[in-house]
């Protein structure tokens, strides 16, 4: 079943489905719910199937809204039981910064989205569930199936890419740099915590860049700088990569409590660059078509052959 490319179909049908008063068959109104199918002793019920009908729905999908769900449903099982088999789970934090980059490309904040989820009678949490099988069944594959060592190398990525008629994706390349206020383990409290935090806001209003940050921290105590390198987009870890992107190079982040202090982080420079890693791992991040491959049929096929699946 091909779903390549399936995000942004929804987004077509987004901004027409926004401040919809909610459906009168939505999810709110199922009152119980019964098993319908049973994958390898996995329960899909019949509130997975509503949800799933209203998925497409929104999708503006044809044909057999129900037996459409219902092999979409047992696919993802299959799917995902062995994606945990494996420990290849894409981790929450990136199906929720997926989620909140599907919510920004659609002009919509995270709320907005939630609220057209739940009145498309869908749920924030079977999107969510939707996009961890999409990220993390394409990884699956190239690791069984990919180049030497598991893996293709990203020359062959972006070849692969090519191929299939795709120009080469850029993405924002970022220099960092890391001021930490430390507070040991020992003397943490919300004083001391507090103390740090208006230490760190004031030198962040004098940051002026990642050359001049050492000379303004000279005789600060207990104040640590990182020169953190080069960073491309899709790597910036979830916490920071908000503030990151809406911050200017020579600028610096709003400051954060973390396990060693309070932080923030200056953007030394940024520019977009389309090199063939920066485009392998745009390509794996939001493109890779790994999961709709012969290779990919093939596995499925294979998890689907030693299935049980029972149909109610």
């Amino acid at each position: 079943m091909k779903r390549t490319r399936i995000l942004p179909v929804i987004a077509l049908a987004l901004a027409a489905s926004f401040a919809m008063p909610a459906a009168s068959g939505s999810f709110a109104a199922h009152a119980a719910s019964s098993i319908k199918i049973v994958v390898n002793n996995q329960a899909i019920t019949s509130v997975d199937l509503s949800r799933r009908v209203a998925f497409l729905r929104l999708q503006r999908a044809k044909g057999n809204l129900q037996q459409l769900a219902r092999e979409q449903l047992i696919e993802e099982a299959l799917k995902m039981q062995e994606i945990t088999r494996t420990r290849t789970a894409a981790p929450q934090a990136e199906v929720d910064a997926a989620f909140e980059r599907f919510a920004n490309s659609n002009k919509l904040t995270v709320a907005q989205l939630n609220q057209i989820l739940g009145q498309a009678g869908v749920g924030a949490k079977h999107f969510k569930d939707f996009i961890r099988v999409q990220m993390s069944w394409p990884r699956l594959v190239q690791a069984r199936y990919g180049g030497a060592g598991g893996r293709m190398s990203n020359e062959q990525l972006v070849a692969k890419m090519l191929e299939k008629g795709g120009n080469k994706p850029s993405t924002t390349e970022y220099i960092l740099q890391q001021v930490i206020f430390v507070v040991p383990a020992s003397k943490r409290n919300n004083a001391v915590i507090g103390q740090r935090k208006r230490e760190a806001d004031q030198l962040r209003a004098r940051y002026a860049g990642c050359q001049s940050a050492r000379d303004i921290v000279g005789g600060l105590r207990d104040v640590t700088v990182r020169e953190l390198g080069r960073f491309l987009q899709p790597q910036l870890p979830p916490d920071w990569k908000p503030l990151i992107e809406k911050t200017k190079a020579g600028g610096a982040t709003t400051t954060r409590v973390t396990d060693k202090g309070v932080e923030f982080i200056g953007v030394c420079s940024s520019r977009s660059v389309s090199d063939d890693v920066a485009a392998a791992m745009v390509f794996q991040a939001e493109n890779s078509e790994a999961g709709d491959s012969d290779d990919a049929k093939k596995y499925l096929d294979e998890l689907r052959s030693r299935a049980v699946i029972a149909n109610r």
